[in-house]
């Protein structure tokens, strides 16, 4: 069974005809003899569209249950047995009723496709998930039924249903598509100008786009190479000159003239190896293109022209940009430029040439020739030269034992040895050395330069090509040889460099030790260049001397900075690597210190929402039998015993210490939490600390003090010393059984005294003691118990502030037992 198609006619709004030319597409199809049925359409009242729907057969709706009412849905079952060749179903993004057997209205057409039947549907732009967003942000309007895009992609067919702002909202004015109730509200609403014409940009827009995908699909397919000028897409050429900055601006206004234009950038980096872009120019325009909002290429080829227009066909570009030649009027003479290349094989691309202030200015050949050394080097001249002179004499001494052909490639083989050690230009000496020394000593007639015989000039003159070329040859081998083995210690070194930041904890400071260690630099330092502050060093800089120091950008607000005058262009390339790597770390700092606000903020919520929470029932309770004992009394409905009243009064005088514990707990974790507590050291008598408390606690009678030292003093603050231990009683008395009491005792120990409050409840795990000092935990409690669980929190917090410590303890037999520490 071969796969039905689909064709979507695709509106930007609701009212623009879409459903119209379904229903009108779906007759001219019947009258041509096709099979065609309506699956489902909805016509929402509009009388034109109700008088498409013609003749055309349709298919009963499913009717599903919904709740108390009952829901029409596509019924795909029915249009699967009826085998239409085509099936008309409206709204493709709409979301089918609970129980259906598809949740989107696309599943169930994806199901008739796969059945072969062709499906003709309709959906507007902004109930495209990818341009959700978007369209909340024009209307908003949050779309709840979205269609994702590759389904609407794939369509065999997508046709744009156009129509202008004012059109439609003429349709509108006139009831074509809302009732008259909803008119006014419409036209202010959702259906504005300004709305409209964005809707319906987007909608020219992405259908644009798939239009353009689907030429360079059938470009693609047919092996079509000739570029098609349907939009206009500029290709600018860079190759890391200054005037790359110029080409860019140029090509973002050409491309800026009509709408739809695209800019490209595309950088031709040598497949050598040898000629390369620097990193920071590389970077500069990446971020220019980025931000003119184009797009950013870098391409491989040592053809630079031949790849820039190879990659301008792929892209199928109306237009490329190129600089005018830096080149001076000598380089011109000695080859073609770019621009040269590109003018005369753009074929039907056009080519702006730009002029800027660099025009023959001399451009650097731009070839990366490492450094042989000045070892090698002073050791290749000293064999052009003595090597030569040492040669001869051997050769001379031994003129019987071989021939002027062998002599000549004694010194071909000197040449060779030549350029291997010191490079193209001792062996370019050596030649012509070895070549006037063939002609004075072995050439006839000997002991002068005139040369006897014809052939002999031409041997020697093809000595010294042959020479010259062979040591071209090996000097580039050379070279690209060393030069991969500085880019394998660039690798090994970047590589090392990942691995140490991975094992670091401080990642900046150990990036800068490897920077010392790398380029054998005395310091290294991170700079914010916006005030010029320091963000880490490592090792000794003078950072007040410039011309001392090497930098690198770091992003757009710091830079890194070697204590070193100037470094090669290799060294140079390793650096951007290391300021890539800390802007890297940089930009990782500042997630972690955005994703720890957002903790922060968090545990903020959390707290607030707890507080909430437990203040909300613990400040309901004591004032409910507040009002509740006040009103008693105040009635006159019935006569209170003096009893009675003693007892209502009781009770109000217990629910307003409650409440008026709990508000000082509260005012005591907020100064605590915002560091304004103010602590009043004094000395003072641990019975006085201990007998204030117990004024405060309900159930005094309950608490046994045991002081073996009735003189007994610390150094604390006695007003909060006074609210530790009475929120440390309370808390073993709510633990403790009735019947229990709970022992406050107090002694000195190794230079502190230690006032404990020991309990004989059921105690606390030991890996569960710490959160019962956290703010709103009750151990052991119901969500609902009394206390909202600020008692310990403050009483840890209090202590600590005042130096001190709490730490909770078994108490042996069972129980807890809470220690505090004091000097």
């Amino acid at each position: 069974m071969s796969q039905g198609k689909l064709r979507i006619y695709l509106g930007a709004a609701p009212g623009v005809g879409k459903t119209v030319r379904m229903l009108q597409e779906g007759a001219r199809r019947r009258d041509r003899g096709t099979d065609v049925v309506i699956g489902l359409v909805e016509t929402h009242g509009r009388t034109y569209t109700t008088e498409q729907v013609g003749g055309l057969e349709t298919i009963p709706r499913l009717r599903v249950a919904h709740g108390d009412t009952t829901l029409e849905e596509l019924d795909v079952d029915a249009i699967i047995a009826r085998r239409p060749e085509v099936a008309l179903v409206d709204e493709l993004a709409h979301s089918n009723a609970s129980g259906s057997r598809h949740k989107r209205r696309w599943q169930d057409i994806q199901e008739l496709l796969d059945h072969g039947i062709d499906v003709i549907s309709t959906v507007n732009v902004q109930h495209l998930e990818s341009l959700n967003d978007v369209v909340q942000e024009i209307t908003g309007i949050k779309q709840r039924e979205t269609v994702p895009d590759a389904v609407v992609r794939a369509a065999d067919q997508i046709e744009l249903i156009d129509m202008t702002p004012e059109a439609l909202r003429r349709r509108l004015a006139h009831g074509n598509v809302y009732g008259p109730d909803k008119v006014d509200a419409a036209l202010s609403n959702y259906f504005r100008p300004g709305n409209l014409s964005a809707l319906r940009e987007l909608a020219l827009l992405w259908t644009a786009d798939r239009v353009d995908e689907g030429l360079l699909r059938y470009r693609a397919e047919h092996d079509i190479d000739s570029t098609w000028a349907a939009r206009e897409r500029v290709v600018v050429a860079l190759t890391g000159g200054p005037e790359q900055e110029i080409l860019l601006r140029r090509g973002a206004r050409v491309a800026s003239r009509g709408a739809g234009g695209e800019l490209i950038a595309v950088q031709v980096v040598s497949e050598s190896g040898l000629r390369e872009i620097p990193p920071e120019s590389a970077r500069a325009a990446r971020n220019l293109t980025e931000e003119l909002g184009g797009e950013f290429h870098t391409v491989s080829g040592e053809d630079i022209g031949g790849a820039i227009l190879h990659f301008a066909r792929g892209v199928n570009a109306s237009q490329i940009i190129v600089g005018a030649s830096r080149r001076s009027r000598l380089q011109q003479l000695l080859g073609r430029g770019v621009g040269e290349t590109v003018v005369d094989g753009s074929g039907e691309i056009d080519v702006l040439m730009v002029t800027h202030s660099r025009i023959r200015s001399g451009r650097s050949s731009g070839l990366v020739l490492p450094a042989l050394g000045r070892r090698r080097t002073i050791l290749g001249w000293l064999l052009a030269t003595a090597g030569v002179a040492l040669l001869t004499v051997l050769l001379d001494a031994t003129t019987d034992y071989h021939s002027l052909p062998l002599e000549v490639l004694v010194y071909l083989a000197l040449t060779v040895l030549v350029a291997i050690v010191g490079g193209l230009w001792p062996a370019v000496t050596c030649a012509v050395i070895a070549s006037l020394v063939l002609n004075w000593y072995f050439t006839q007639p000997t002991g002068t330069f005139t040369i006897g015989q014809p052939q002999n000039v031409a041997a020697l003159v093809l000595f010294v090509l042959v020479a010259v070329a062979v040591a071209g040859v090996v000097h580039l081998t050379a070279r690209s040889s060393a030069q991969a083995s500085a880019f394998g210690r660039d690798a090994q070194l970047l590589a090392a460099l990942a691995h140490s930041l991975l094992d670091a904890d401080e990642q900046l400071p150990a990036l800068l030790e490897q920077a010392r260690d790398t380029f054998t630099v005395p310091g290294a330092a991170l700079l914010n260049t916006a005030d010029g502050s320091v963000l880490a060093t490592s090792g000794s800089i003078e950072l007040s001397d410039p011309d001392r120091l090497t930098s690198a950008r770091v992003g757009k607000k710091h830079s890194l900075v070697l204590a070193t005058r100037g470094i090669d262009a290799r060294q140079r390339r390793l650096v951007e690597a290391y300021a890539d790597h800390a802007e890297a770390i940089l930009h990782r700092e500042s997630l972690a210190l955005a994703a720890a606000g957002a903790d922060a903020l968090a545990k903020d919520n959390q707290y607030r929402t707890a507080l909430l929470a437990a203040v909300s029932h613990d400040l309901r309770t004591p004032l409910s039998s507040i009002k509740a004992g006040v009103s008693g009394l105040r009635s006159t409905d019935i006569e209170l015993s003096q009893e009675d009243q003693d007892e209502l009064l009781e009770t109000v005088e217990e629910s307003a210490d409650r409440l008026d514990a709990l508000i000082e707990n509260l005012l005591d974790m907020s100064r605590i939490q915002s560091g304004n507590l103010t602590i009043r050291a004094d000395e003072s008598l641990a019975a006085d600390l201990i007998e204030a408390a117990l004024h405060t606690v309900t159930d005094r009678d309950r608490v046994t003090v045991q002081l073996p030292d009735p003189h007994l003093t610390c150094r604390t603050d006695p007003g909060l010393t006074e609210r530790v231990l009475a929120n440390l009683i309370e808390n073993a008395l709510r633990h403790t059984p009735p019947g229990t009491s709970v022992t406050v005792s107090a002694e000195a120990t190794d230079g502190h005294v230690e006032l404990r409050v020991i309990d004989c409840g059921p105690g606390v795990p030991a890996d569960q003691r710490a959160g019962i000092f956290e703010p709103f935990q009750r151990y052991g409690d119901a969500p609902r118990g009394s206390g909202v669980g600020l008692g310990l929190a403050v009483a840890k917090g209090l202590t600590e502030a005042m130096g001190g410590t709490v730490n909770a303890d078994d108490t042996p037999g069972g129980g807890l037992t809470m220690t505090v520490s004091l000097l």
